[in-house]
């Protein structure tokens, strides 16, 4: 038998460090009960309780001077329903174990985000997403979950029990309770053909919705101080299997992308003044390359540069100008920004509090290597972002408050009501979300 409660208290830092904690204790259930009973004996004890993945989120949506709840036991697929096509796995279960998981069994979600190390609750419950014409975010793609609420009660919800829970479940930033297993619709797998080139800045936004029409997911990445983007074109494919070769894919996804990115913003860090020189040499540093593959080794990528960032979902019809207005804000200041600029697209979706919930939506994420002042890029990118109905990424550096997100989300009303229903003394509280749902 497990022993899964934890007395240890100490300092617990997400993975850029921007954000830390210091709970009253840890405690890493191997059951659905034994977390019911960890969520029962915080009240008992007057403590909020938090459950923690890998620390991905760039806010302190799952900081606690409570329980802190480790789900790392809680993980692997519990079922597989051929039938329905449809696959339930335990909320602490790594996206990049799900992945190979479901690639050996030759299935696939339709669509994910570019990071592999989050837990699946922990990326659902923030709204990470990939990019996508028809396919939406992760959540999206949420059949049916399992969430522990504030009493420990286990509710199970999907459309046709608990609908109302469901619908806002998906993406509940950790406010109504914890999510223990997830089910996701799932499709036999299929292959990718990505096309990588570099573009324009003028020429991408100028043929932006061609770009976007044709192309069933579309990305870019813009490199500040300089006219130059990098384009992703990812379609389905019919075949044979193309995939990058191991010395290329090292050199350009590990060395370039990683190795020599990383020792380019150590350098701009510390000579600020070169930045613009660097990003004119780091947008040229990749070249075209075509491949074919299975999803999840298109869609996802490493990530081994740590970094700070910001992203908001504006309407898809606002982007261009956004872009452009962020361009010229970059381009008129002082600021020196050594990371790309970050550009996907969702189709709207029915979740409450989806970024995209209700309408087309485009991403704009701007980043700021790690142990460099951020604040100032961010105030300003912020600005523009809000100045066209922007919505935060629920996980990602942001100053919105309650009263803001009323104004930008139709159904606010309908969350923060649920909430007060299933967590009326606030187990699940912190500071984050006092800000961003009201006390």
């Amino acid at each position: 038998m497990s022993t899964t409660v934890s007395g240890k208290s100490g300092t617990w830092r997400n993975w850029a460090g921007n954000v830390t904690a210091r709970p009253v204790r840890e405690v890493t259930p191997a059951s659905v009960d034994e977390l019911s009973a960890a969520v029962r004996k915080a009240a008992e004890d007057g403590l909020t309780v938090k459950a923690v993945g890998t620390g991905h989120s760039f806010t302190a949506a799952a900081a606690t001077d409570g329980v802190l709840i480790r789900p790392q036991l809680l993980t692997g697929i519990r079922k597989i329903d051929r039938a329905a096509m449809t696959v339930t796995v335990e909320a602490g279960t790594p996206l990049k174990r799900l992945n190979m998981a479901l690639a050996r069994e030759g299935l696939s979600l339709t669509n994910m985000g570019d990071i592999m190390e989050q837990t699946v609750s922990g990326a659902t419950s923030t709204g990470t997403h990939g990019t996508g014409r028809d396919s939406a975010s992760i959540a999206a793609q949420i059949t049916g979950l399992e969430l522990v609420t504030a009493d420990g009660s286990v509710l199970s919800c999907s459309e046709n029990e608990n609908p109302e829970i469901f619908a806002a479940a998906r993406i509940g930033i950790g406010a109504l309770g914890i999510v223990t297993a997830i089910t996701f619709s799932v499709e036999p797998v299929f292959l990718l053909t990505a096309r990588e080139e570099p573009m324009t800045f003028d020429k991408v936004t100028a043929d932006f919705e061609e770009l976007f029409t044709e192309n069933e997911h579309f990305e870019f990445y813009w490199f500040p101080h300089t006219g130059n983007c990098n384009t992703k074109r990812n379609n389905r494919s019919a075949g044979p299997e193309n995939p990058v070769g191991p010395i290329r894919g090292w050199i350009e996804d590990e060395f370039l992308s990683n190795g020599a990115f990383q020792v380019a913003n150590l350098l701009g860090r510390a000579v600020p003044a070169a930045i613009p020189s660097i990003a004119g040499l780091s947008s040229r540093a990749l070249s075209a390359r075509t491949y074919t593959d299975i999803p999840y080794k298109v869609f996802t990528s490493p990530r081994r540069v740590r970094f700070v960032e910001m992203e908001y979902a504006v309407p898809r019809e606002a982007l261009v100008e956004t872009l452009r207005e962020l361009k010229s804000m970059v381009d008129s200041s002082t600021l020196r920004v050594s990371f790309p600029v970050e550009v996907r697209t969702a189709p709207a979706d029915d979740i409450t509090l989806s970024t995209a919930s209700g309408r087309e939506s485009a991403y704009i994420a701007v980043h700021m290597f790690r142990g460099t002042p951020y604040q100032a890029y961010f105030t300003a990118a912020e600005r523009i972002f809000t100045a066209h109905e922007g919505r935060p990424h629920w996980g990602k550096v942001h100053t919105r408050d309650a009263e803001y997100f009323s104004k930008v989300y139709p159904r606010f009303g309908e969350f923060t009501e649920l909430r007060d229903r299933l967590d009326p003394d606030r187990r699940f509280a912190n500071d984050y979300l006092r800000r961003v749902l009201g006390s």
